[in-house]
């Protein structure tokens, strides 16, 4: 079962990322993607463990961005895939049937290749612009969404489809209602004077039955 709400990890002036794992844990998040970048791999792994321990505290999962080999190593539940990182195919034959994999996806193409590779999730975004990633796809806002999850429901892509990048809380009504599985949220939570209320409108929103009618 996938998750409608991924909480991914970053630094700020508030939270380092471990702190922001345990942030989110306290406030009812039960799955954590421990994304670092341009760290040494010795520290991404220490960090890993870390955040394994937390996860285990509360019974919540963890995925490892990027790196298949860590997150086997530290018994995470699963990994995620960026766009220039390595096939789906291949991270399976690493971490086996059981682990949990998502892949990044910016068009349709990149929906169906994920899909057909045996993806358990596909991130797709960004929304908008966010200056959480460096190298940023073209964004697709909601009219992006709405196409490209229309297109996937006339091929049978039953894949869920998490909507990611510069989300707020006043979008997520809309991108459900287009048809995403779920949200995944950086900022938005770390950044928010009120974790506990944020997280909690968050849910009460996603876990609402999606009226298709009238969200298009």
């Amino acid at each position: 079962m996938i998750d409608k709400l991924h909480f991914i990890t970053q630094e700020n002036e508030r939270f380092t990322h471990l702190g922001g794992i345990e942030e989110a844990l306290k406030n009812g998040i039960r799955w954590i993607q421990l994304r670092i970048k341009d760290k040494h791999i010795d520290e991404i792994e220490d960090q890993a463990w870390k955040a394994r321990k937390l996860c285990d505290k509360y019974n919540a999962r963890l995925i490892i961005n990027d790196h298949p080999t860590i997150a086997n190593f530290v018994r995470a539940d699963g990994v995620h895939l960026g766009k220039e990182d390595m096939p789906v195919s291949h991270a399976r034959q690493i971490l086996g049937k059981s682990k949990i994999i998502g892949a990044t996806a910016n068009t349709l193409e990149d929906i169906v290749a994920h899909a057909s590779d045996g993806a358990d999730y596909i991130g797709l975004g960004p929304f908008r612009f966010t200056s959480t990633k460096q190298k940023l796809s073209p964004i697709l806002g909601l009219d992006g969404y709405r196409n490209i999850l229309s297109k996937c429901n006339e091929l049978g892509i039953t894949t869920p489809i998490v909507a990611i990048g510069g989300i707020t809380i006043t979008d997520i009504p809309a991108l459900t209602g287009a048809g995403v599985h779920g949200i995944a949220a950086s900022g938005m939570i770390i950044n928010a004077s009120n974790i506990s209320h944020i997280t909690e409108t968050i849910y009460d929103i996603v876990k609402q039955p999606i009226d298709y009618a009238n969200n298009r």
